[in-house]
């Protein structure tokens, strides 16, 4: 399936619905996407205008709200509209807008809204249809609900910055100067906001409050190491480029002759292959011998856990590659990962990514003529659509809105007589009324059929699966799935069942073995593609068509269906079957090099942060596709890449250099906006210091906390905590040239405290401040404990496992989250017989034939 022309608003997924974006931020992401995949989005403004628009970066080093490439980011394609909130008659003519409107998004804070008169008590009210989508720091509710919050805070709050950065100096926030967190929880908000829709327009008519907490959403970029605790593992310890687990440094980026690579060097069944490909060479070029090229690297791992290796010896093979990769180039690297299908990156600049032949090739780039006021037009390169669909493609977007440009035309529109009005749910031969509520799940008749492995895919099939798509999961353990050889474990026992990661990814699915090398088990797969509604798999390009079901194949015999294919850069161009993880594609998307201090080596983000990230997109793009199928019942294939998609949570950093010329680098925990800010160290907790603050840390001896000072009230009330009235009214540009003093002062003051207790003591004065929590802190966290964040549920081995709950809530129709991942082929017997309808015959041909394995 290739991309067709779509010159009609209504090939446009979401062409028949209007999204009002109240966001700054901490939320512009999420109706970014939304207009990419085609919706009316109308950001409504105050009269000095969203406070993106005086974030910089900005055009040319001109502070001016038109030229702010933060703001140019994530707000192409909407139009704008001012009203001041805080009157009566704007607020009035808010109501007015929302009657119409199909989603609202916000981020001004839990209660907030309310305040205005605008929450969603009242504009569900004025709009029972309407979904109310809130973004926030620590969600809406809960004992952290109202407290003040920054990126490096939240990424402290959210375990992921425990395992970043230098073991011998503080922590490090992911994302460098350009901040993740709220990114993260936008466009998870996006895809919630979407599961919402899809309810209304099937089941009850009704819309509902969509409630996304950025520390749950953060949290993702753990890779499940936060359920350390709570299953009896070890939990792990940063390292730059890698991660400690139970002593072990796995190494994950290697310096090379002319900068960095990423390298997957790991063992066990999902990696054997690639190991031995890159000891291959190694051997090749003279670095090794026979010996330590033949190792077991099926067992490798578990031979360094049970002491039948040493742990000296392990060190001594990461000498032999660090000398290897250092007569390496980064472009010798990435053609070999290419020709030697081995797990390498190099490790990108914002300029390399720009220039990436990849992206060239898929056309990704979208160059916009942007008004520069006195300056003139000039044009400018933005990361482009973030999936390919067959059907609907997105279609470029025009430059960002001045402000209030759309405000009288906006407002025209939706009071004329006989403007359109929100589309209206249809029948399907369900009981469907428009006015009867429904605790149903939203997606309760919806059947996937899951080829998805690792992470990135199962994820976002996850998501499904909590509410309430009847999964189906396809393995094989002729094959082993990658995820179960993955720490954490159960009680640190490395079996294939008692894998956390896998586990959570698969939580609510079932799954059935077979083992498609063998040609009689794909008449299986037909059967199961028959029955299907979305097909999802992360195979690399081009296995599905080697089986003969490719997009072409299933399209002819189910054009209704929708299929997804989830790699690394794309099913087409030169570096289309670059085969790895997401580690690889942070690092060739520019995501590795900005994160670090400005003295070493870059460490980059902890583990395969384009896994953690790009689910979420992968969520609205199935639910999109979905609603689409909806009114005109019509499948389609959807290309999506981790890379492009990822591209856009830095895009500020990708306009800089194309506008700017500048190269983003590494600045530690600094901030342009916010100072001073930074990571200090604390004392353990100590059992009674904070007696009124809920459960404590527990004691070791890696303690740190966050501190941002966002704006002058807090860097005064941090400075009379201190008792330095001396430094109280140093301006925000003062306290920028004396950071490295600052930050003196406050370690100074800091050292030998409790951090827990200074956490509550700083948040009650204002400040935005929080322990740096790894699984200890983050399972005994108050707040991840009112929302339910993990959660226990039966497991087919474990007898009970401990998975993580949904990140977002549904007011309405809360997630479901029934059991643990499938064990080998727990559901096969029962899938045959009830989904398919095999008899017993058939099913004793293919366990005879060896099928189901």
């Amino acid at each position: 399936m290739t991309d067709a022309p779509a010159d009609a608003e209504s090939l446009s997924m979401l062409s028949p619905f209007r999204v009002l974006d109240l966001t700054d931020e901490r939320g512009h992401l999420c109706g970014a996407i939304l207009a990419q995949m085609g919706a009316d989005v109308i950001a409504v403004e105050p009269p000095e205008g969203s406070k993106a628009r005086w974030l910089g970066p900005f055009a040319g080093d001109v502070e001016d709200s038109e030229r702010s490439l933060h703001h140019w980011a994530y707000n192409r394609g909407k139009r704008s509209v001012v009203l001041d909130l805080q009157t009566d008659e704007d607020a009035s003519r808010l109501r007015d807008l929302t009657a119409l409107a199909d989603i609202l998004i916000e981020s001004a804070g839990p209660g907030v809204m309310d305040g205005l008169g605008l929450g969603y008590g009242t504009l569900g009210e004025v709009n029972p249809e309407l979904v109310y989508v809130s973004i926030s720091p620590f969600g809406s509710d809960g004992p952290k609900a109202d407290w003040t919050a920054s990126d490096l805070t939240l990424q402290a709050a959210a375990v992921n910055m425990a395992m970043t950065g230098d073991v011998d100096r503080a922590p490090v926030r992911t994302g460098g100067l350009f901040p993740q967190a709220f990114h993260n929880a936008a466009s998870e908000a996006a895809g919630a906001a979407l599961i919402a829709l899809w309810e209304r327009q099937t089941r009850s008519g009704l819309g509902q409050h969509v409630d996304m907490s950025a520390q749950q959403s953060m949290n993702q970029a753990c890779q499940s190491y936060a359920l350390s605790t709570p299953i009896g593992a070890t939990p792990p310890i940063r390292s730059a480029g890698g991660v400690l687990v139970e002593g072990l440094h796995i190494q994950l980026m290697w310096p090379c002759a002319d900068g960095h690579a990423s390298v997957t060097f790991l063992f066990g069944p999902g990696f054997r292959a690639f190991t031995q490909n890159l000891m291959d060479w190694v051997h090749e070029e003279g670095y090794c011998d026979e010996a330590t090229r033949d190792k077991n690297w099926t067992e490798y791992a578990m031979m360094l856990l049970d002491g039948r290796e040493p742990v000296s010896e392990y060190e001594r093979l990461k000498q032999v590659l660090h000398d290897f990769f250092a007569t390496k180039t980064k472009a010798e690297l990435l053609d070999a990962a290419m020709s030697r299908r081995v797990l390498i990156t190099p490790v990108w600049t914002a300029d390399e990514v720009i220039d990436s032949h990849q992206l060239a090739a898929r056309e990704y780039w979208e160059t916009v003529t942007q008004d520069l006021g006195d300056d003139g037009p000039t044009d400018v390169l933005y990361p482009g659509r973030y999936a390919r669909f067959s059907v609907t493609p997105m279609q470029p977007l025009g430059p960002p809105p001045k402000l209030g440009e759309h405000t009288d035309e906006v407002m025209a529109e939706f009071g004329a007589a006989g403007a359109r009005t929100r589309p209206r749910i249809e029948a399907t031969g369900a009981d469907i009324t428009e006015h009867v509520a429904s605790t149903a799940l939203p997606l309760e008749n919806v059947k996937v059929l899951d080829f998805m492995w690792a992470m990135a895919g199962p994820a976002a099939s996850r998501v499904l699966a909590d509410y309430g798509a009847d999964i189906i999961r396809v393995e094989s353990e002729t094959r082993l799935e990658v995820a179960r050889s993955l720490q954490p474990f159960r009680d640190d026992i490395g079996d294939p069942e008692y894998s956390a990661l896998y586990n959570n990814m698969n939580a609510g699915k079932r799954g059935i073995c077979l083992d498609m090398s063998k040609p009689p088990a794909l008449e299986v797969i037909w059967d199961l593609i028959d029955w299907a509604d979305v097909i999802v798999e992360s195979f690399s390009p081009k296995a599905m068509a080697g089986w003969g079901m490719g997009p072409e194949q299933v399209r002819e015999r189910r054009p209704d269906v929708i299929m997804a294919s989830s790699c690394l850069m794309g099913q087409t161009g030169p570096l289309a079957m670059l085969a790895g993880f997401g580690t690889m594609a942070a690092a060739i998307s520019g995501f590795f090099y900005p994160v670090g201090w400005p003295d070493r080596a870059p460490c980059g983000p902890f583990g395969a942060y384009t896994d953690y990230t790009s689910p979420r997109w992968l969520v609205a793009a199935v639910m999109g596709a979905l609603e689409h199928r909806r009114r005109t019942g019509e499948g389609q294939y959807i290309d999506f890449s981790q890379a492009e998609s990822a591209l856009h949570l830095m895009a500020p950093a990708l306009l800089d250099r194309t506008v700017n010329g500048r190269v983003a680098e590494r600045v530690g925990n600094r901030d342009r906006h916010i100072a001073p800010q930074g990571v200090y160290r604390t004392a353990a907790t100590v059992p009674g210091a904070a007696a009124d603050a809920g459960p404590k840390a527990v004691e070791h001896d890696d303690n740190w906390i966050a501190i941002a000072c966002v704006d002058d009230a807090q860097w005064q009330s941090l400075a009379a905590q201190m008792g330095r009235s001396d430094l109280a009214d140093l301006t925000l540009a003062e306290r920028h040239e004396r950071h490295d003093d600052l930050d003196s002062v406050i370690s100074a003051w800091i050292r030998g405290q409790d951090g827990m207790a200074l956490m509550y003591r700083l948040q009650d004065v204002g400040v935005a401040a929080h322990i740096v929590q790894n699984s200890p802190e983050y399972t005994a966290d108050p707040q991840i404990i009112h929302r339910g964040q993990q959660v226990e549920v039966p497991h087919a081995k474990q007898g009970t496992t401990v998975v993580d709950g949904s990140r977002f809530v549904l007011s309405r129709t809360p997630a479901g989250v029934t059991y643990g991942g499938p064990t080998l082929g727990e559901h096969s017997f029962e899938i045959l017989t009830d989904v398919l309808g095999y008899d017993g015959d058939r099913i004793a041909e293919l366990a005879v034939a060896e099928l189901l394995t």
